[in-house]
């Protein structure tokens, strides 16, 4: 299985950088096939940074680079392109390289059309890749505001691409695995019929086979026709689990465990030596592609692995890497969280309803004004307390809201809770471990 490097795009977002490209005159900066001053790819960054799509200069430049093989490759012989989607960006494609070339015959910079000489294999992947020497000393130019214009070669070779083949598996059909397969699915780079998910119990296959994935009961015939398998059960179900299908478990296979508290160690106790373990901690958001979810590697999971389920999982929502002693935290915090904030956002209608206002209305207010006041959190970059002042003024209604619920001990009571919920995940961490001798090949 290929391994994938950065992020996929979807055809929204390459169809924005595209425009925001024709509109800087992307078509006056190639020659042949090299685009002259790189601080083009800059403004572009910051352009799609205020439309909402957080993409760095290196992967704005390589999108540029794949598309343009691409177009080169399709002119060439359009059945063997594998960016699957770019015939929907074909005609922005031949205008700018037209453009191109009426700019440079007109400037004299140019004898004849926009052409390759010697054609590179026509394959081309959705997939990023590293990049050269000389290229990463050219964007690091930017990133210190450098003036001298830099030239970009393209590389030599068509950069791999995550392999479109890569089929996933979920063992578990719970809320998790559901909200993690709408994610995977929502960007259209995995087709439904490269998904399949197992449990015991058909009572909620429904919903997955009316995304269009194959379900079974079995985990064994499951993870033998799968390469990245999410273990997506209680915690206290893992050891069976993972004894069951560790016959099944080769090195090829990916496994993201997303089961509270239970460590990567026990994982990989449990499986194959060589096998490449990663732990999840995703939360319920996931169902709306609004989630929080942290993962940490284990000792034989590479980076490029990391980099594989971070872009699986980019549609659930804020995606982060980080050491494995964060994951526990995490669960207090944002899976654990988000009970929390369902508790705060039931006494805040609550209240409303004491004082009068009917039932229904007062919890949908309250569901807007948690939604709202996430939404302004998260976007405005400020810190909670700064927030909280400014919708403070003196002596007025808010500060004495606010003294009420410090004299309840809302403060304590909330540290508290997320300390309480990251203690008990860690407490399931210990009863999860091995007994038995490990489990390893």
């Amino acid at each position: 299985m290929a391994a994938m490097k950065k992020y996929f795009w979807d055809s929204e977002e390459t169809e924005y950088m595209l425009k925001v490209l024709r509109e800087l005159d992307i078509a006056k900066h190639l020659d042949g096939r090299k685009v002259r001053n790189l601080k083009l790819f800059k403004v572009a960054e910051k352009r799609m940074k205020q439309a909402g799509y957080h993409r760095s200069i290196d992967q704005i430049r390589h999108r540029w680079k794949v598309l343009k093989t691409s177009y080169y490759s399709w002119n060439n012989n359009q059945q063997t392109v594998k960016l699957t989607r770019f015939p929907q960006y074909a005609t922005t494609m031949q205008s700018i390289m037209d453009e191109s070339e009426t700019w440079s015959r007109s400037h004299g910079t140019n004898s004849g059309p926009v052409r390759i000489r010697n054609r590179p294999k026509p394959t081309v992947h959705d997939e990023e890749t590293e990049d050269s020497e000389e290229e990463a000393t050219a964007a690091q130019s930017l990133h210190d505001h450098s003036t001298v214009d830099v030239i970009i070669k393209t590389d030599p070779e068509t950069p791999p691409e995550m392999d479109s083949n890569l089929r996933i598996g979920f063992i578990g059909a719970g809320n998790m695995a559901y909200g993690i397969a709408k994610g995977v699915l929502q960007s259209g780079d995995v087709p439904p019929t490269n998904v399949k998910v197992s449990a015991p119990s058909a009572r909620n296959f429904g919903r997955f086979q009316e995304l269009g994935v194959a379900v079974t009961h079995s985990n064994a015939e499951l993870v033998s026709s799968c390469d990245l398998v999410f273990v997506a059960v209680k915690p206290h179900l893992v050891t069976t689990i993972l004894s069951e299908i560790t016959d099944c478990v080769t090195r090829k296979h990916i496994i993201v465990s997303v089961a509270a508290g239970v460590t990567l160690a026990t994982l990989q106790g449990l499986l194959p030596f060589d096998t490449v373990v990663l732990r999840l901690m995703p939360n319920l958001p996931c169902l709306v592609q609004q989630g929080a979810l942290l993962f940490s590697r284990g000792t034989r999971a590479r980076q490029e692995d990391g980099d594989l389920l971070r872009s699986l999982l980019q549609h659930c929502g804020l995606v982060e890497e980080g050491p494995e002693a964060w994951i526990d935290i995490h669960t207090g915090l944002s899976g654990s969280g988000v009970a929390f904030v369902y508790l705060f956002a039931e006494a805040l209608a609550e209240g409303a309803v004491k004082m009068g206002m009917p039932s229904a209305l007062a919890h949908s207010i309250a569901a807007q004004t948690v939604l709202g006041a996430g939404q302004l959190l998260r976007d405005s970059g400020k810190h909670p307390a700064q927030l909280r002042s400014e919708v403070c003024t003196p002596g007025g209604t808010t500060i004495f809201g606010l003294h009420a619920m410090e004299q309840g001990g809302v403060r304590a009571a909330t540290m508290t809770a997320v300390e309480t919920a990251t203690e008990r995940a860690r407490e399931l961490g210990r009863k999860s471990a091995p007994t038995a001798t490990e489990n390893r090949k």
